[in-house]
């Protein structure tokens, strides 16, 4: 056996390493961080990326979703965004190179805290680059996706009272969320918003965008910004 070890990062050497990992990316690139405010830099390299058509996948599991993050996250094709509760790991993959790091994919963090991680090339340790990668579509696997709606979403934020009647709306069951109402019937959130696209309430764009249909509103579907960016809503009796 080689004697191939990871690359020990700094603070500067992680975020380095993260811009040099997205720029490199020439196939898919996935972005696991807790906390979710990307810098103008990043945004940069993100938004070149989806110009080449690289699959990317983002998951975030701690923090508010930014009208503003959400703006710009809908003028990109080939991003699709994922909620994981309960998210701790941060994990930067593309198909040749991992980062597994304290730094979170969050604006203060790059500029303020001291950080560290390791680099793993596939390369130089393939085993553990396996390990890794398949931990990170596991990842994916369990977080619901979060559709961004080609609709206009406002900047302003609402009003605090407006965000407490929003909450107490889900939490009396009058309305559930995708992932809830998945798993009232018993399936994944995936397969149910298949069913859902199947009876005409949702429409499947061919950049993998979910939009409300106005079958889909009839039914009392609706589509909200919130705490976990934008979701739908649907009466808790939906027929599936």
């Amino acid at each position: 056996m080689g004697k191939y070890v990871a690359k020990f990062l700094n603070t500067s050497g992680t975020n380095f390493f993260l811009e040099e990992l997205i720029k490199n990316a020439k196939e898919r690139l996935i972005l696991i961080s807790p906390y979710l405010r990307l810098n103008d830099r990043i945004k940069e390299l993100l938004e070149d990326k989806d110009r080449l058509k690289i699959d990317i996948r983002i998951v975030y599991g701690k923090s508010d979703l930014h009208p503003e993050e959400i703006k710009w996250m809908q003028k990109l094709d080939y991003v699709r965004v994922s909620f994981c509760k309960n998210l701790h790991a941060k994990c930067y993959v593309n198909e040749s190179e991992c980062i597994i790091s304290s730094l979170n994919l969050y604006e203060f963090s790059q500029v303020n805290n001291n950080e560290m991680g390791i680099l793993v090339r596939k390369y130089e340790d393939n085993e553990v680059f396996k390990d890794a990668y398949e931990e990170a579509q596991r990842i994916i696997r369990i977080s619901d996706e979060i559709r961004i709606t080609l609709d206009e979403v406002k900047a302003e934020a609402s009003p605090v009272s407006e965000m407490k009647e929003n909450e107490e709306e889900i939490t009396t069951f009058t309305k559930l969320t995708t992932a809830k109402l998945a798993a009232k019937v018993g399936i994944k959130t995936p397969d149910l918003l298949e069913k859902l696209v199947n009876k005409g309430y949702l429409n499947l764009t061919d950049n993998g965008k979910h939009l409300l249909t106005d079958s889909g509103k009839s039914i009392g579907g609706e589509f909200r910004t919130g705490q976990y960016g934008i979701y739908f809503l649907w009466d808790e009796n939906t027929e599936i």
